[in-house]
């Protein structure tokens, strides 16, 4: 039985990052431009806070606070540490290209509000909190996408901001066809109305949530925004944009669907295992004959997605689906934003063969691109490879055998895209301008990869601490 507080304290982490956004808006109006770096240091301070209140949090029973409203269990102790170390990185990341610009600490805050909406997606267990955390994720994210204001930004924007208003109104029209099914928002309410509902009003409803938490994580058949979102926006936007809300969104959506629709007879395990399928093979598919770089990693991220449904589709029927599904997050973060790293690292380099000769004049990134992308595959001994193990044992463990499979063909398909970077980047060739590189985005690819790697070694107990029940 877990226990049930008001406590504020239960949501520091959020606080933490909360206020710093708070402030830090304040300080950008205040301090003179070549000090405005100062807010992203508020910001990495908040996040360390974050991430350590968090550690702790962990430690502890399961709980939740504010009359049910929002859980702290194992699934929000790790989106929390993941989330906040990403918003770190991606402050990291944005530092080097946007000094001395005139906006540069509202860069700063957009990115904590963003990590902000993706932590209380995770932790939601109120059909109204996620809706008001999908909008917090969801309109920073805007904002980012076009921060620039030069035409590509302006158009990934656009693109983003209809697509999301348009598959918004279907969430929100999915929340309220939820309540009147359940007669009730609350997930603890919602576990004991929903199994006797009409299956086909839940469907409804449960169709139009997933369409919005869909369209936060990238997947089929809400991803359309994302390859022109990604490669529009600035390389520290696009390495947010493909990590952060979807990490907070699979968590959202593995708690919507393992609590209050258990008992459903709606077939959502089948309908996620289906789009999981999609999500792969089409990333994949749209993957292999791209030759802008951001473009290739913004399919990458629809099929690692594909990967990431697995566990949340075998989540009924496994018991291995939750710690699966929680390292996997931890380890598509971690690579994927290595991968990132290394673009905002060389920002003149924007297509595959910008890459050729890379080794020659920067065999340290050069190899910290080797290993990100590897590990993207699933290659031994990086994280991912670990994740997507367990996942596939998730997937056969819960009867999904089909799909176990399927992924595992689209994961030797993904081989010849990731291959297609590699190869210029270590061939011969001469030094080129587009070879320049900012120096802390290079330090901070290295710093991930190596991350990568270690986790991956590390696997065994990092999954033992994943485990445990969801408070409720």
């Amino acid at each position: 039985m877990t226990e049930m507080n008001e406590n504020p304290l239960f949501l520091l982490p959020e606080v933490f990052l909360g206020g710093s956004a708070v402030l830090g808006l304040l300080l950008g109006a205040w301090l003179p431009r070549h000090r405005q770096w100062l807010v992203a240091a508020l910001g990495a301070a908040a996040c360390t806070a974050g991430i350590a209140a968090a550690g702790v949090a962990a430690a502890g029973a399961p709980v939740t606070a504010f009359d049910g409203a929002f859980a702290v269990d194992p699934v929000t102790s790790t989106v929390r540490i993941v989330v906040l170390g990403g918003t770190l990185v991606v402050l990291a990341l944005s530092t080097a290209p946007l000094r001395g610009q005139a906006r540069e600490s509202e860069f700063h805050v957009l990115v904590q509000l963003s990590g902000l909406g993706a932590l209380m997606l995770a932790g939601s267990q109120d059909l109204l909190l996620v809706a008001a955390a999908y909008l917090l994720a969801s309109v920073p994210s805007y904002a980012l996408a076009g921060f620039l204001k030069d035409g590509p930004g302006t158009e990934a924007a656009l693109k983003y901001f209809v697509i999301g208003a348009l598959l918004g109104v279907l969430f929100l029209t999915g929340i309220t066809v939820v309540f009147a099914a359940g007669r009730g928002t609350a997930y603890a309410q919602l576990g004991g109305t929903l199994p006797e509902a009409p299956a086909a009003l839940v469907g409804t409803g449960l169709a139009g949530v997933l369409a919005g938490l869909l369209f936060k994580a990238g997947a089929v058949p809400s991803h359309f925004w994302v390859p022109d979102a990604v490669q529009g926006s600035s390389p520290p936007a696009a390495a947010l944009l493909t990590t952060l809300p979807k990490i907070g969104a699979l968590a959202a959506l593995y708690r919507l669907l393992v609590a209050p629709l258990a008992g459903s007879e709606v077939p959502w395990p089948e309908v996620v295992a289906v789009l999981a399928a999609l999500s792969m093979t089409l990333g994949n598919f749209g993957a292999f004959f791209q030759t802008d770089v951001k473009r290739l990693l913004a399919y990458s991220t629809i099929s690692q997605v594909g990967y990431l449904l697995m566990p949340v589709a075998a989540a009924a029927a496994s018991a291995r689906a939750q710690p699966a599904l929680l390292y996997y997050l931890a380890a598509y973060a971690l690579t994927n934003l290595g991968a990132f790293a290394v673009v905002c690292s060389l920002p003149h380099a924007r297509t595959l063969e910008d890459y050729r000769g890379l080794l020659r004049r920067h065999p340290a990134l050069t190899l910290s691109l080797i290993v990100c992308l590897l590990g993207l595959l699933g290659t031994p001994p990086t994280a991912v490879f670990l994740g997507k193990l367990e996942v596939f044992t998730a997937a056969v463990d819960g009867g999904l055998a089909w799909l176990a499979v399927v992924a595992a063909a689209n994961t030797v398909a993904s081989l010849f895209y990731y291959l297609r970077w590699i190869r210029p980047a270590v061939s011969g060739g001469g030094d080129s301008p587009s070879h320049r590189a900012l120096r802390p985005p290079a330090v901070l690819a290295c710093v991930t990869a190596a991350a990568s790697v270690v986790l991956g070694i590390a696997g065994g107990p990092v999954l033992g601490v994943m485990t445990g029940a969801l408070a409720g």
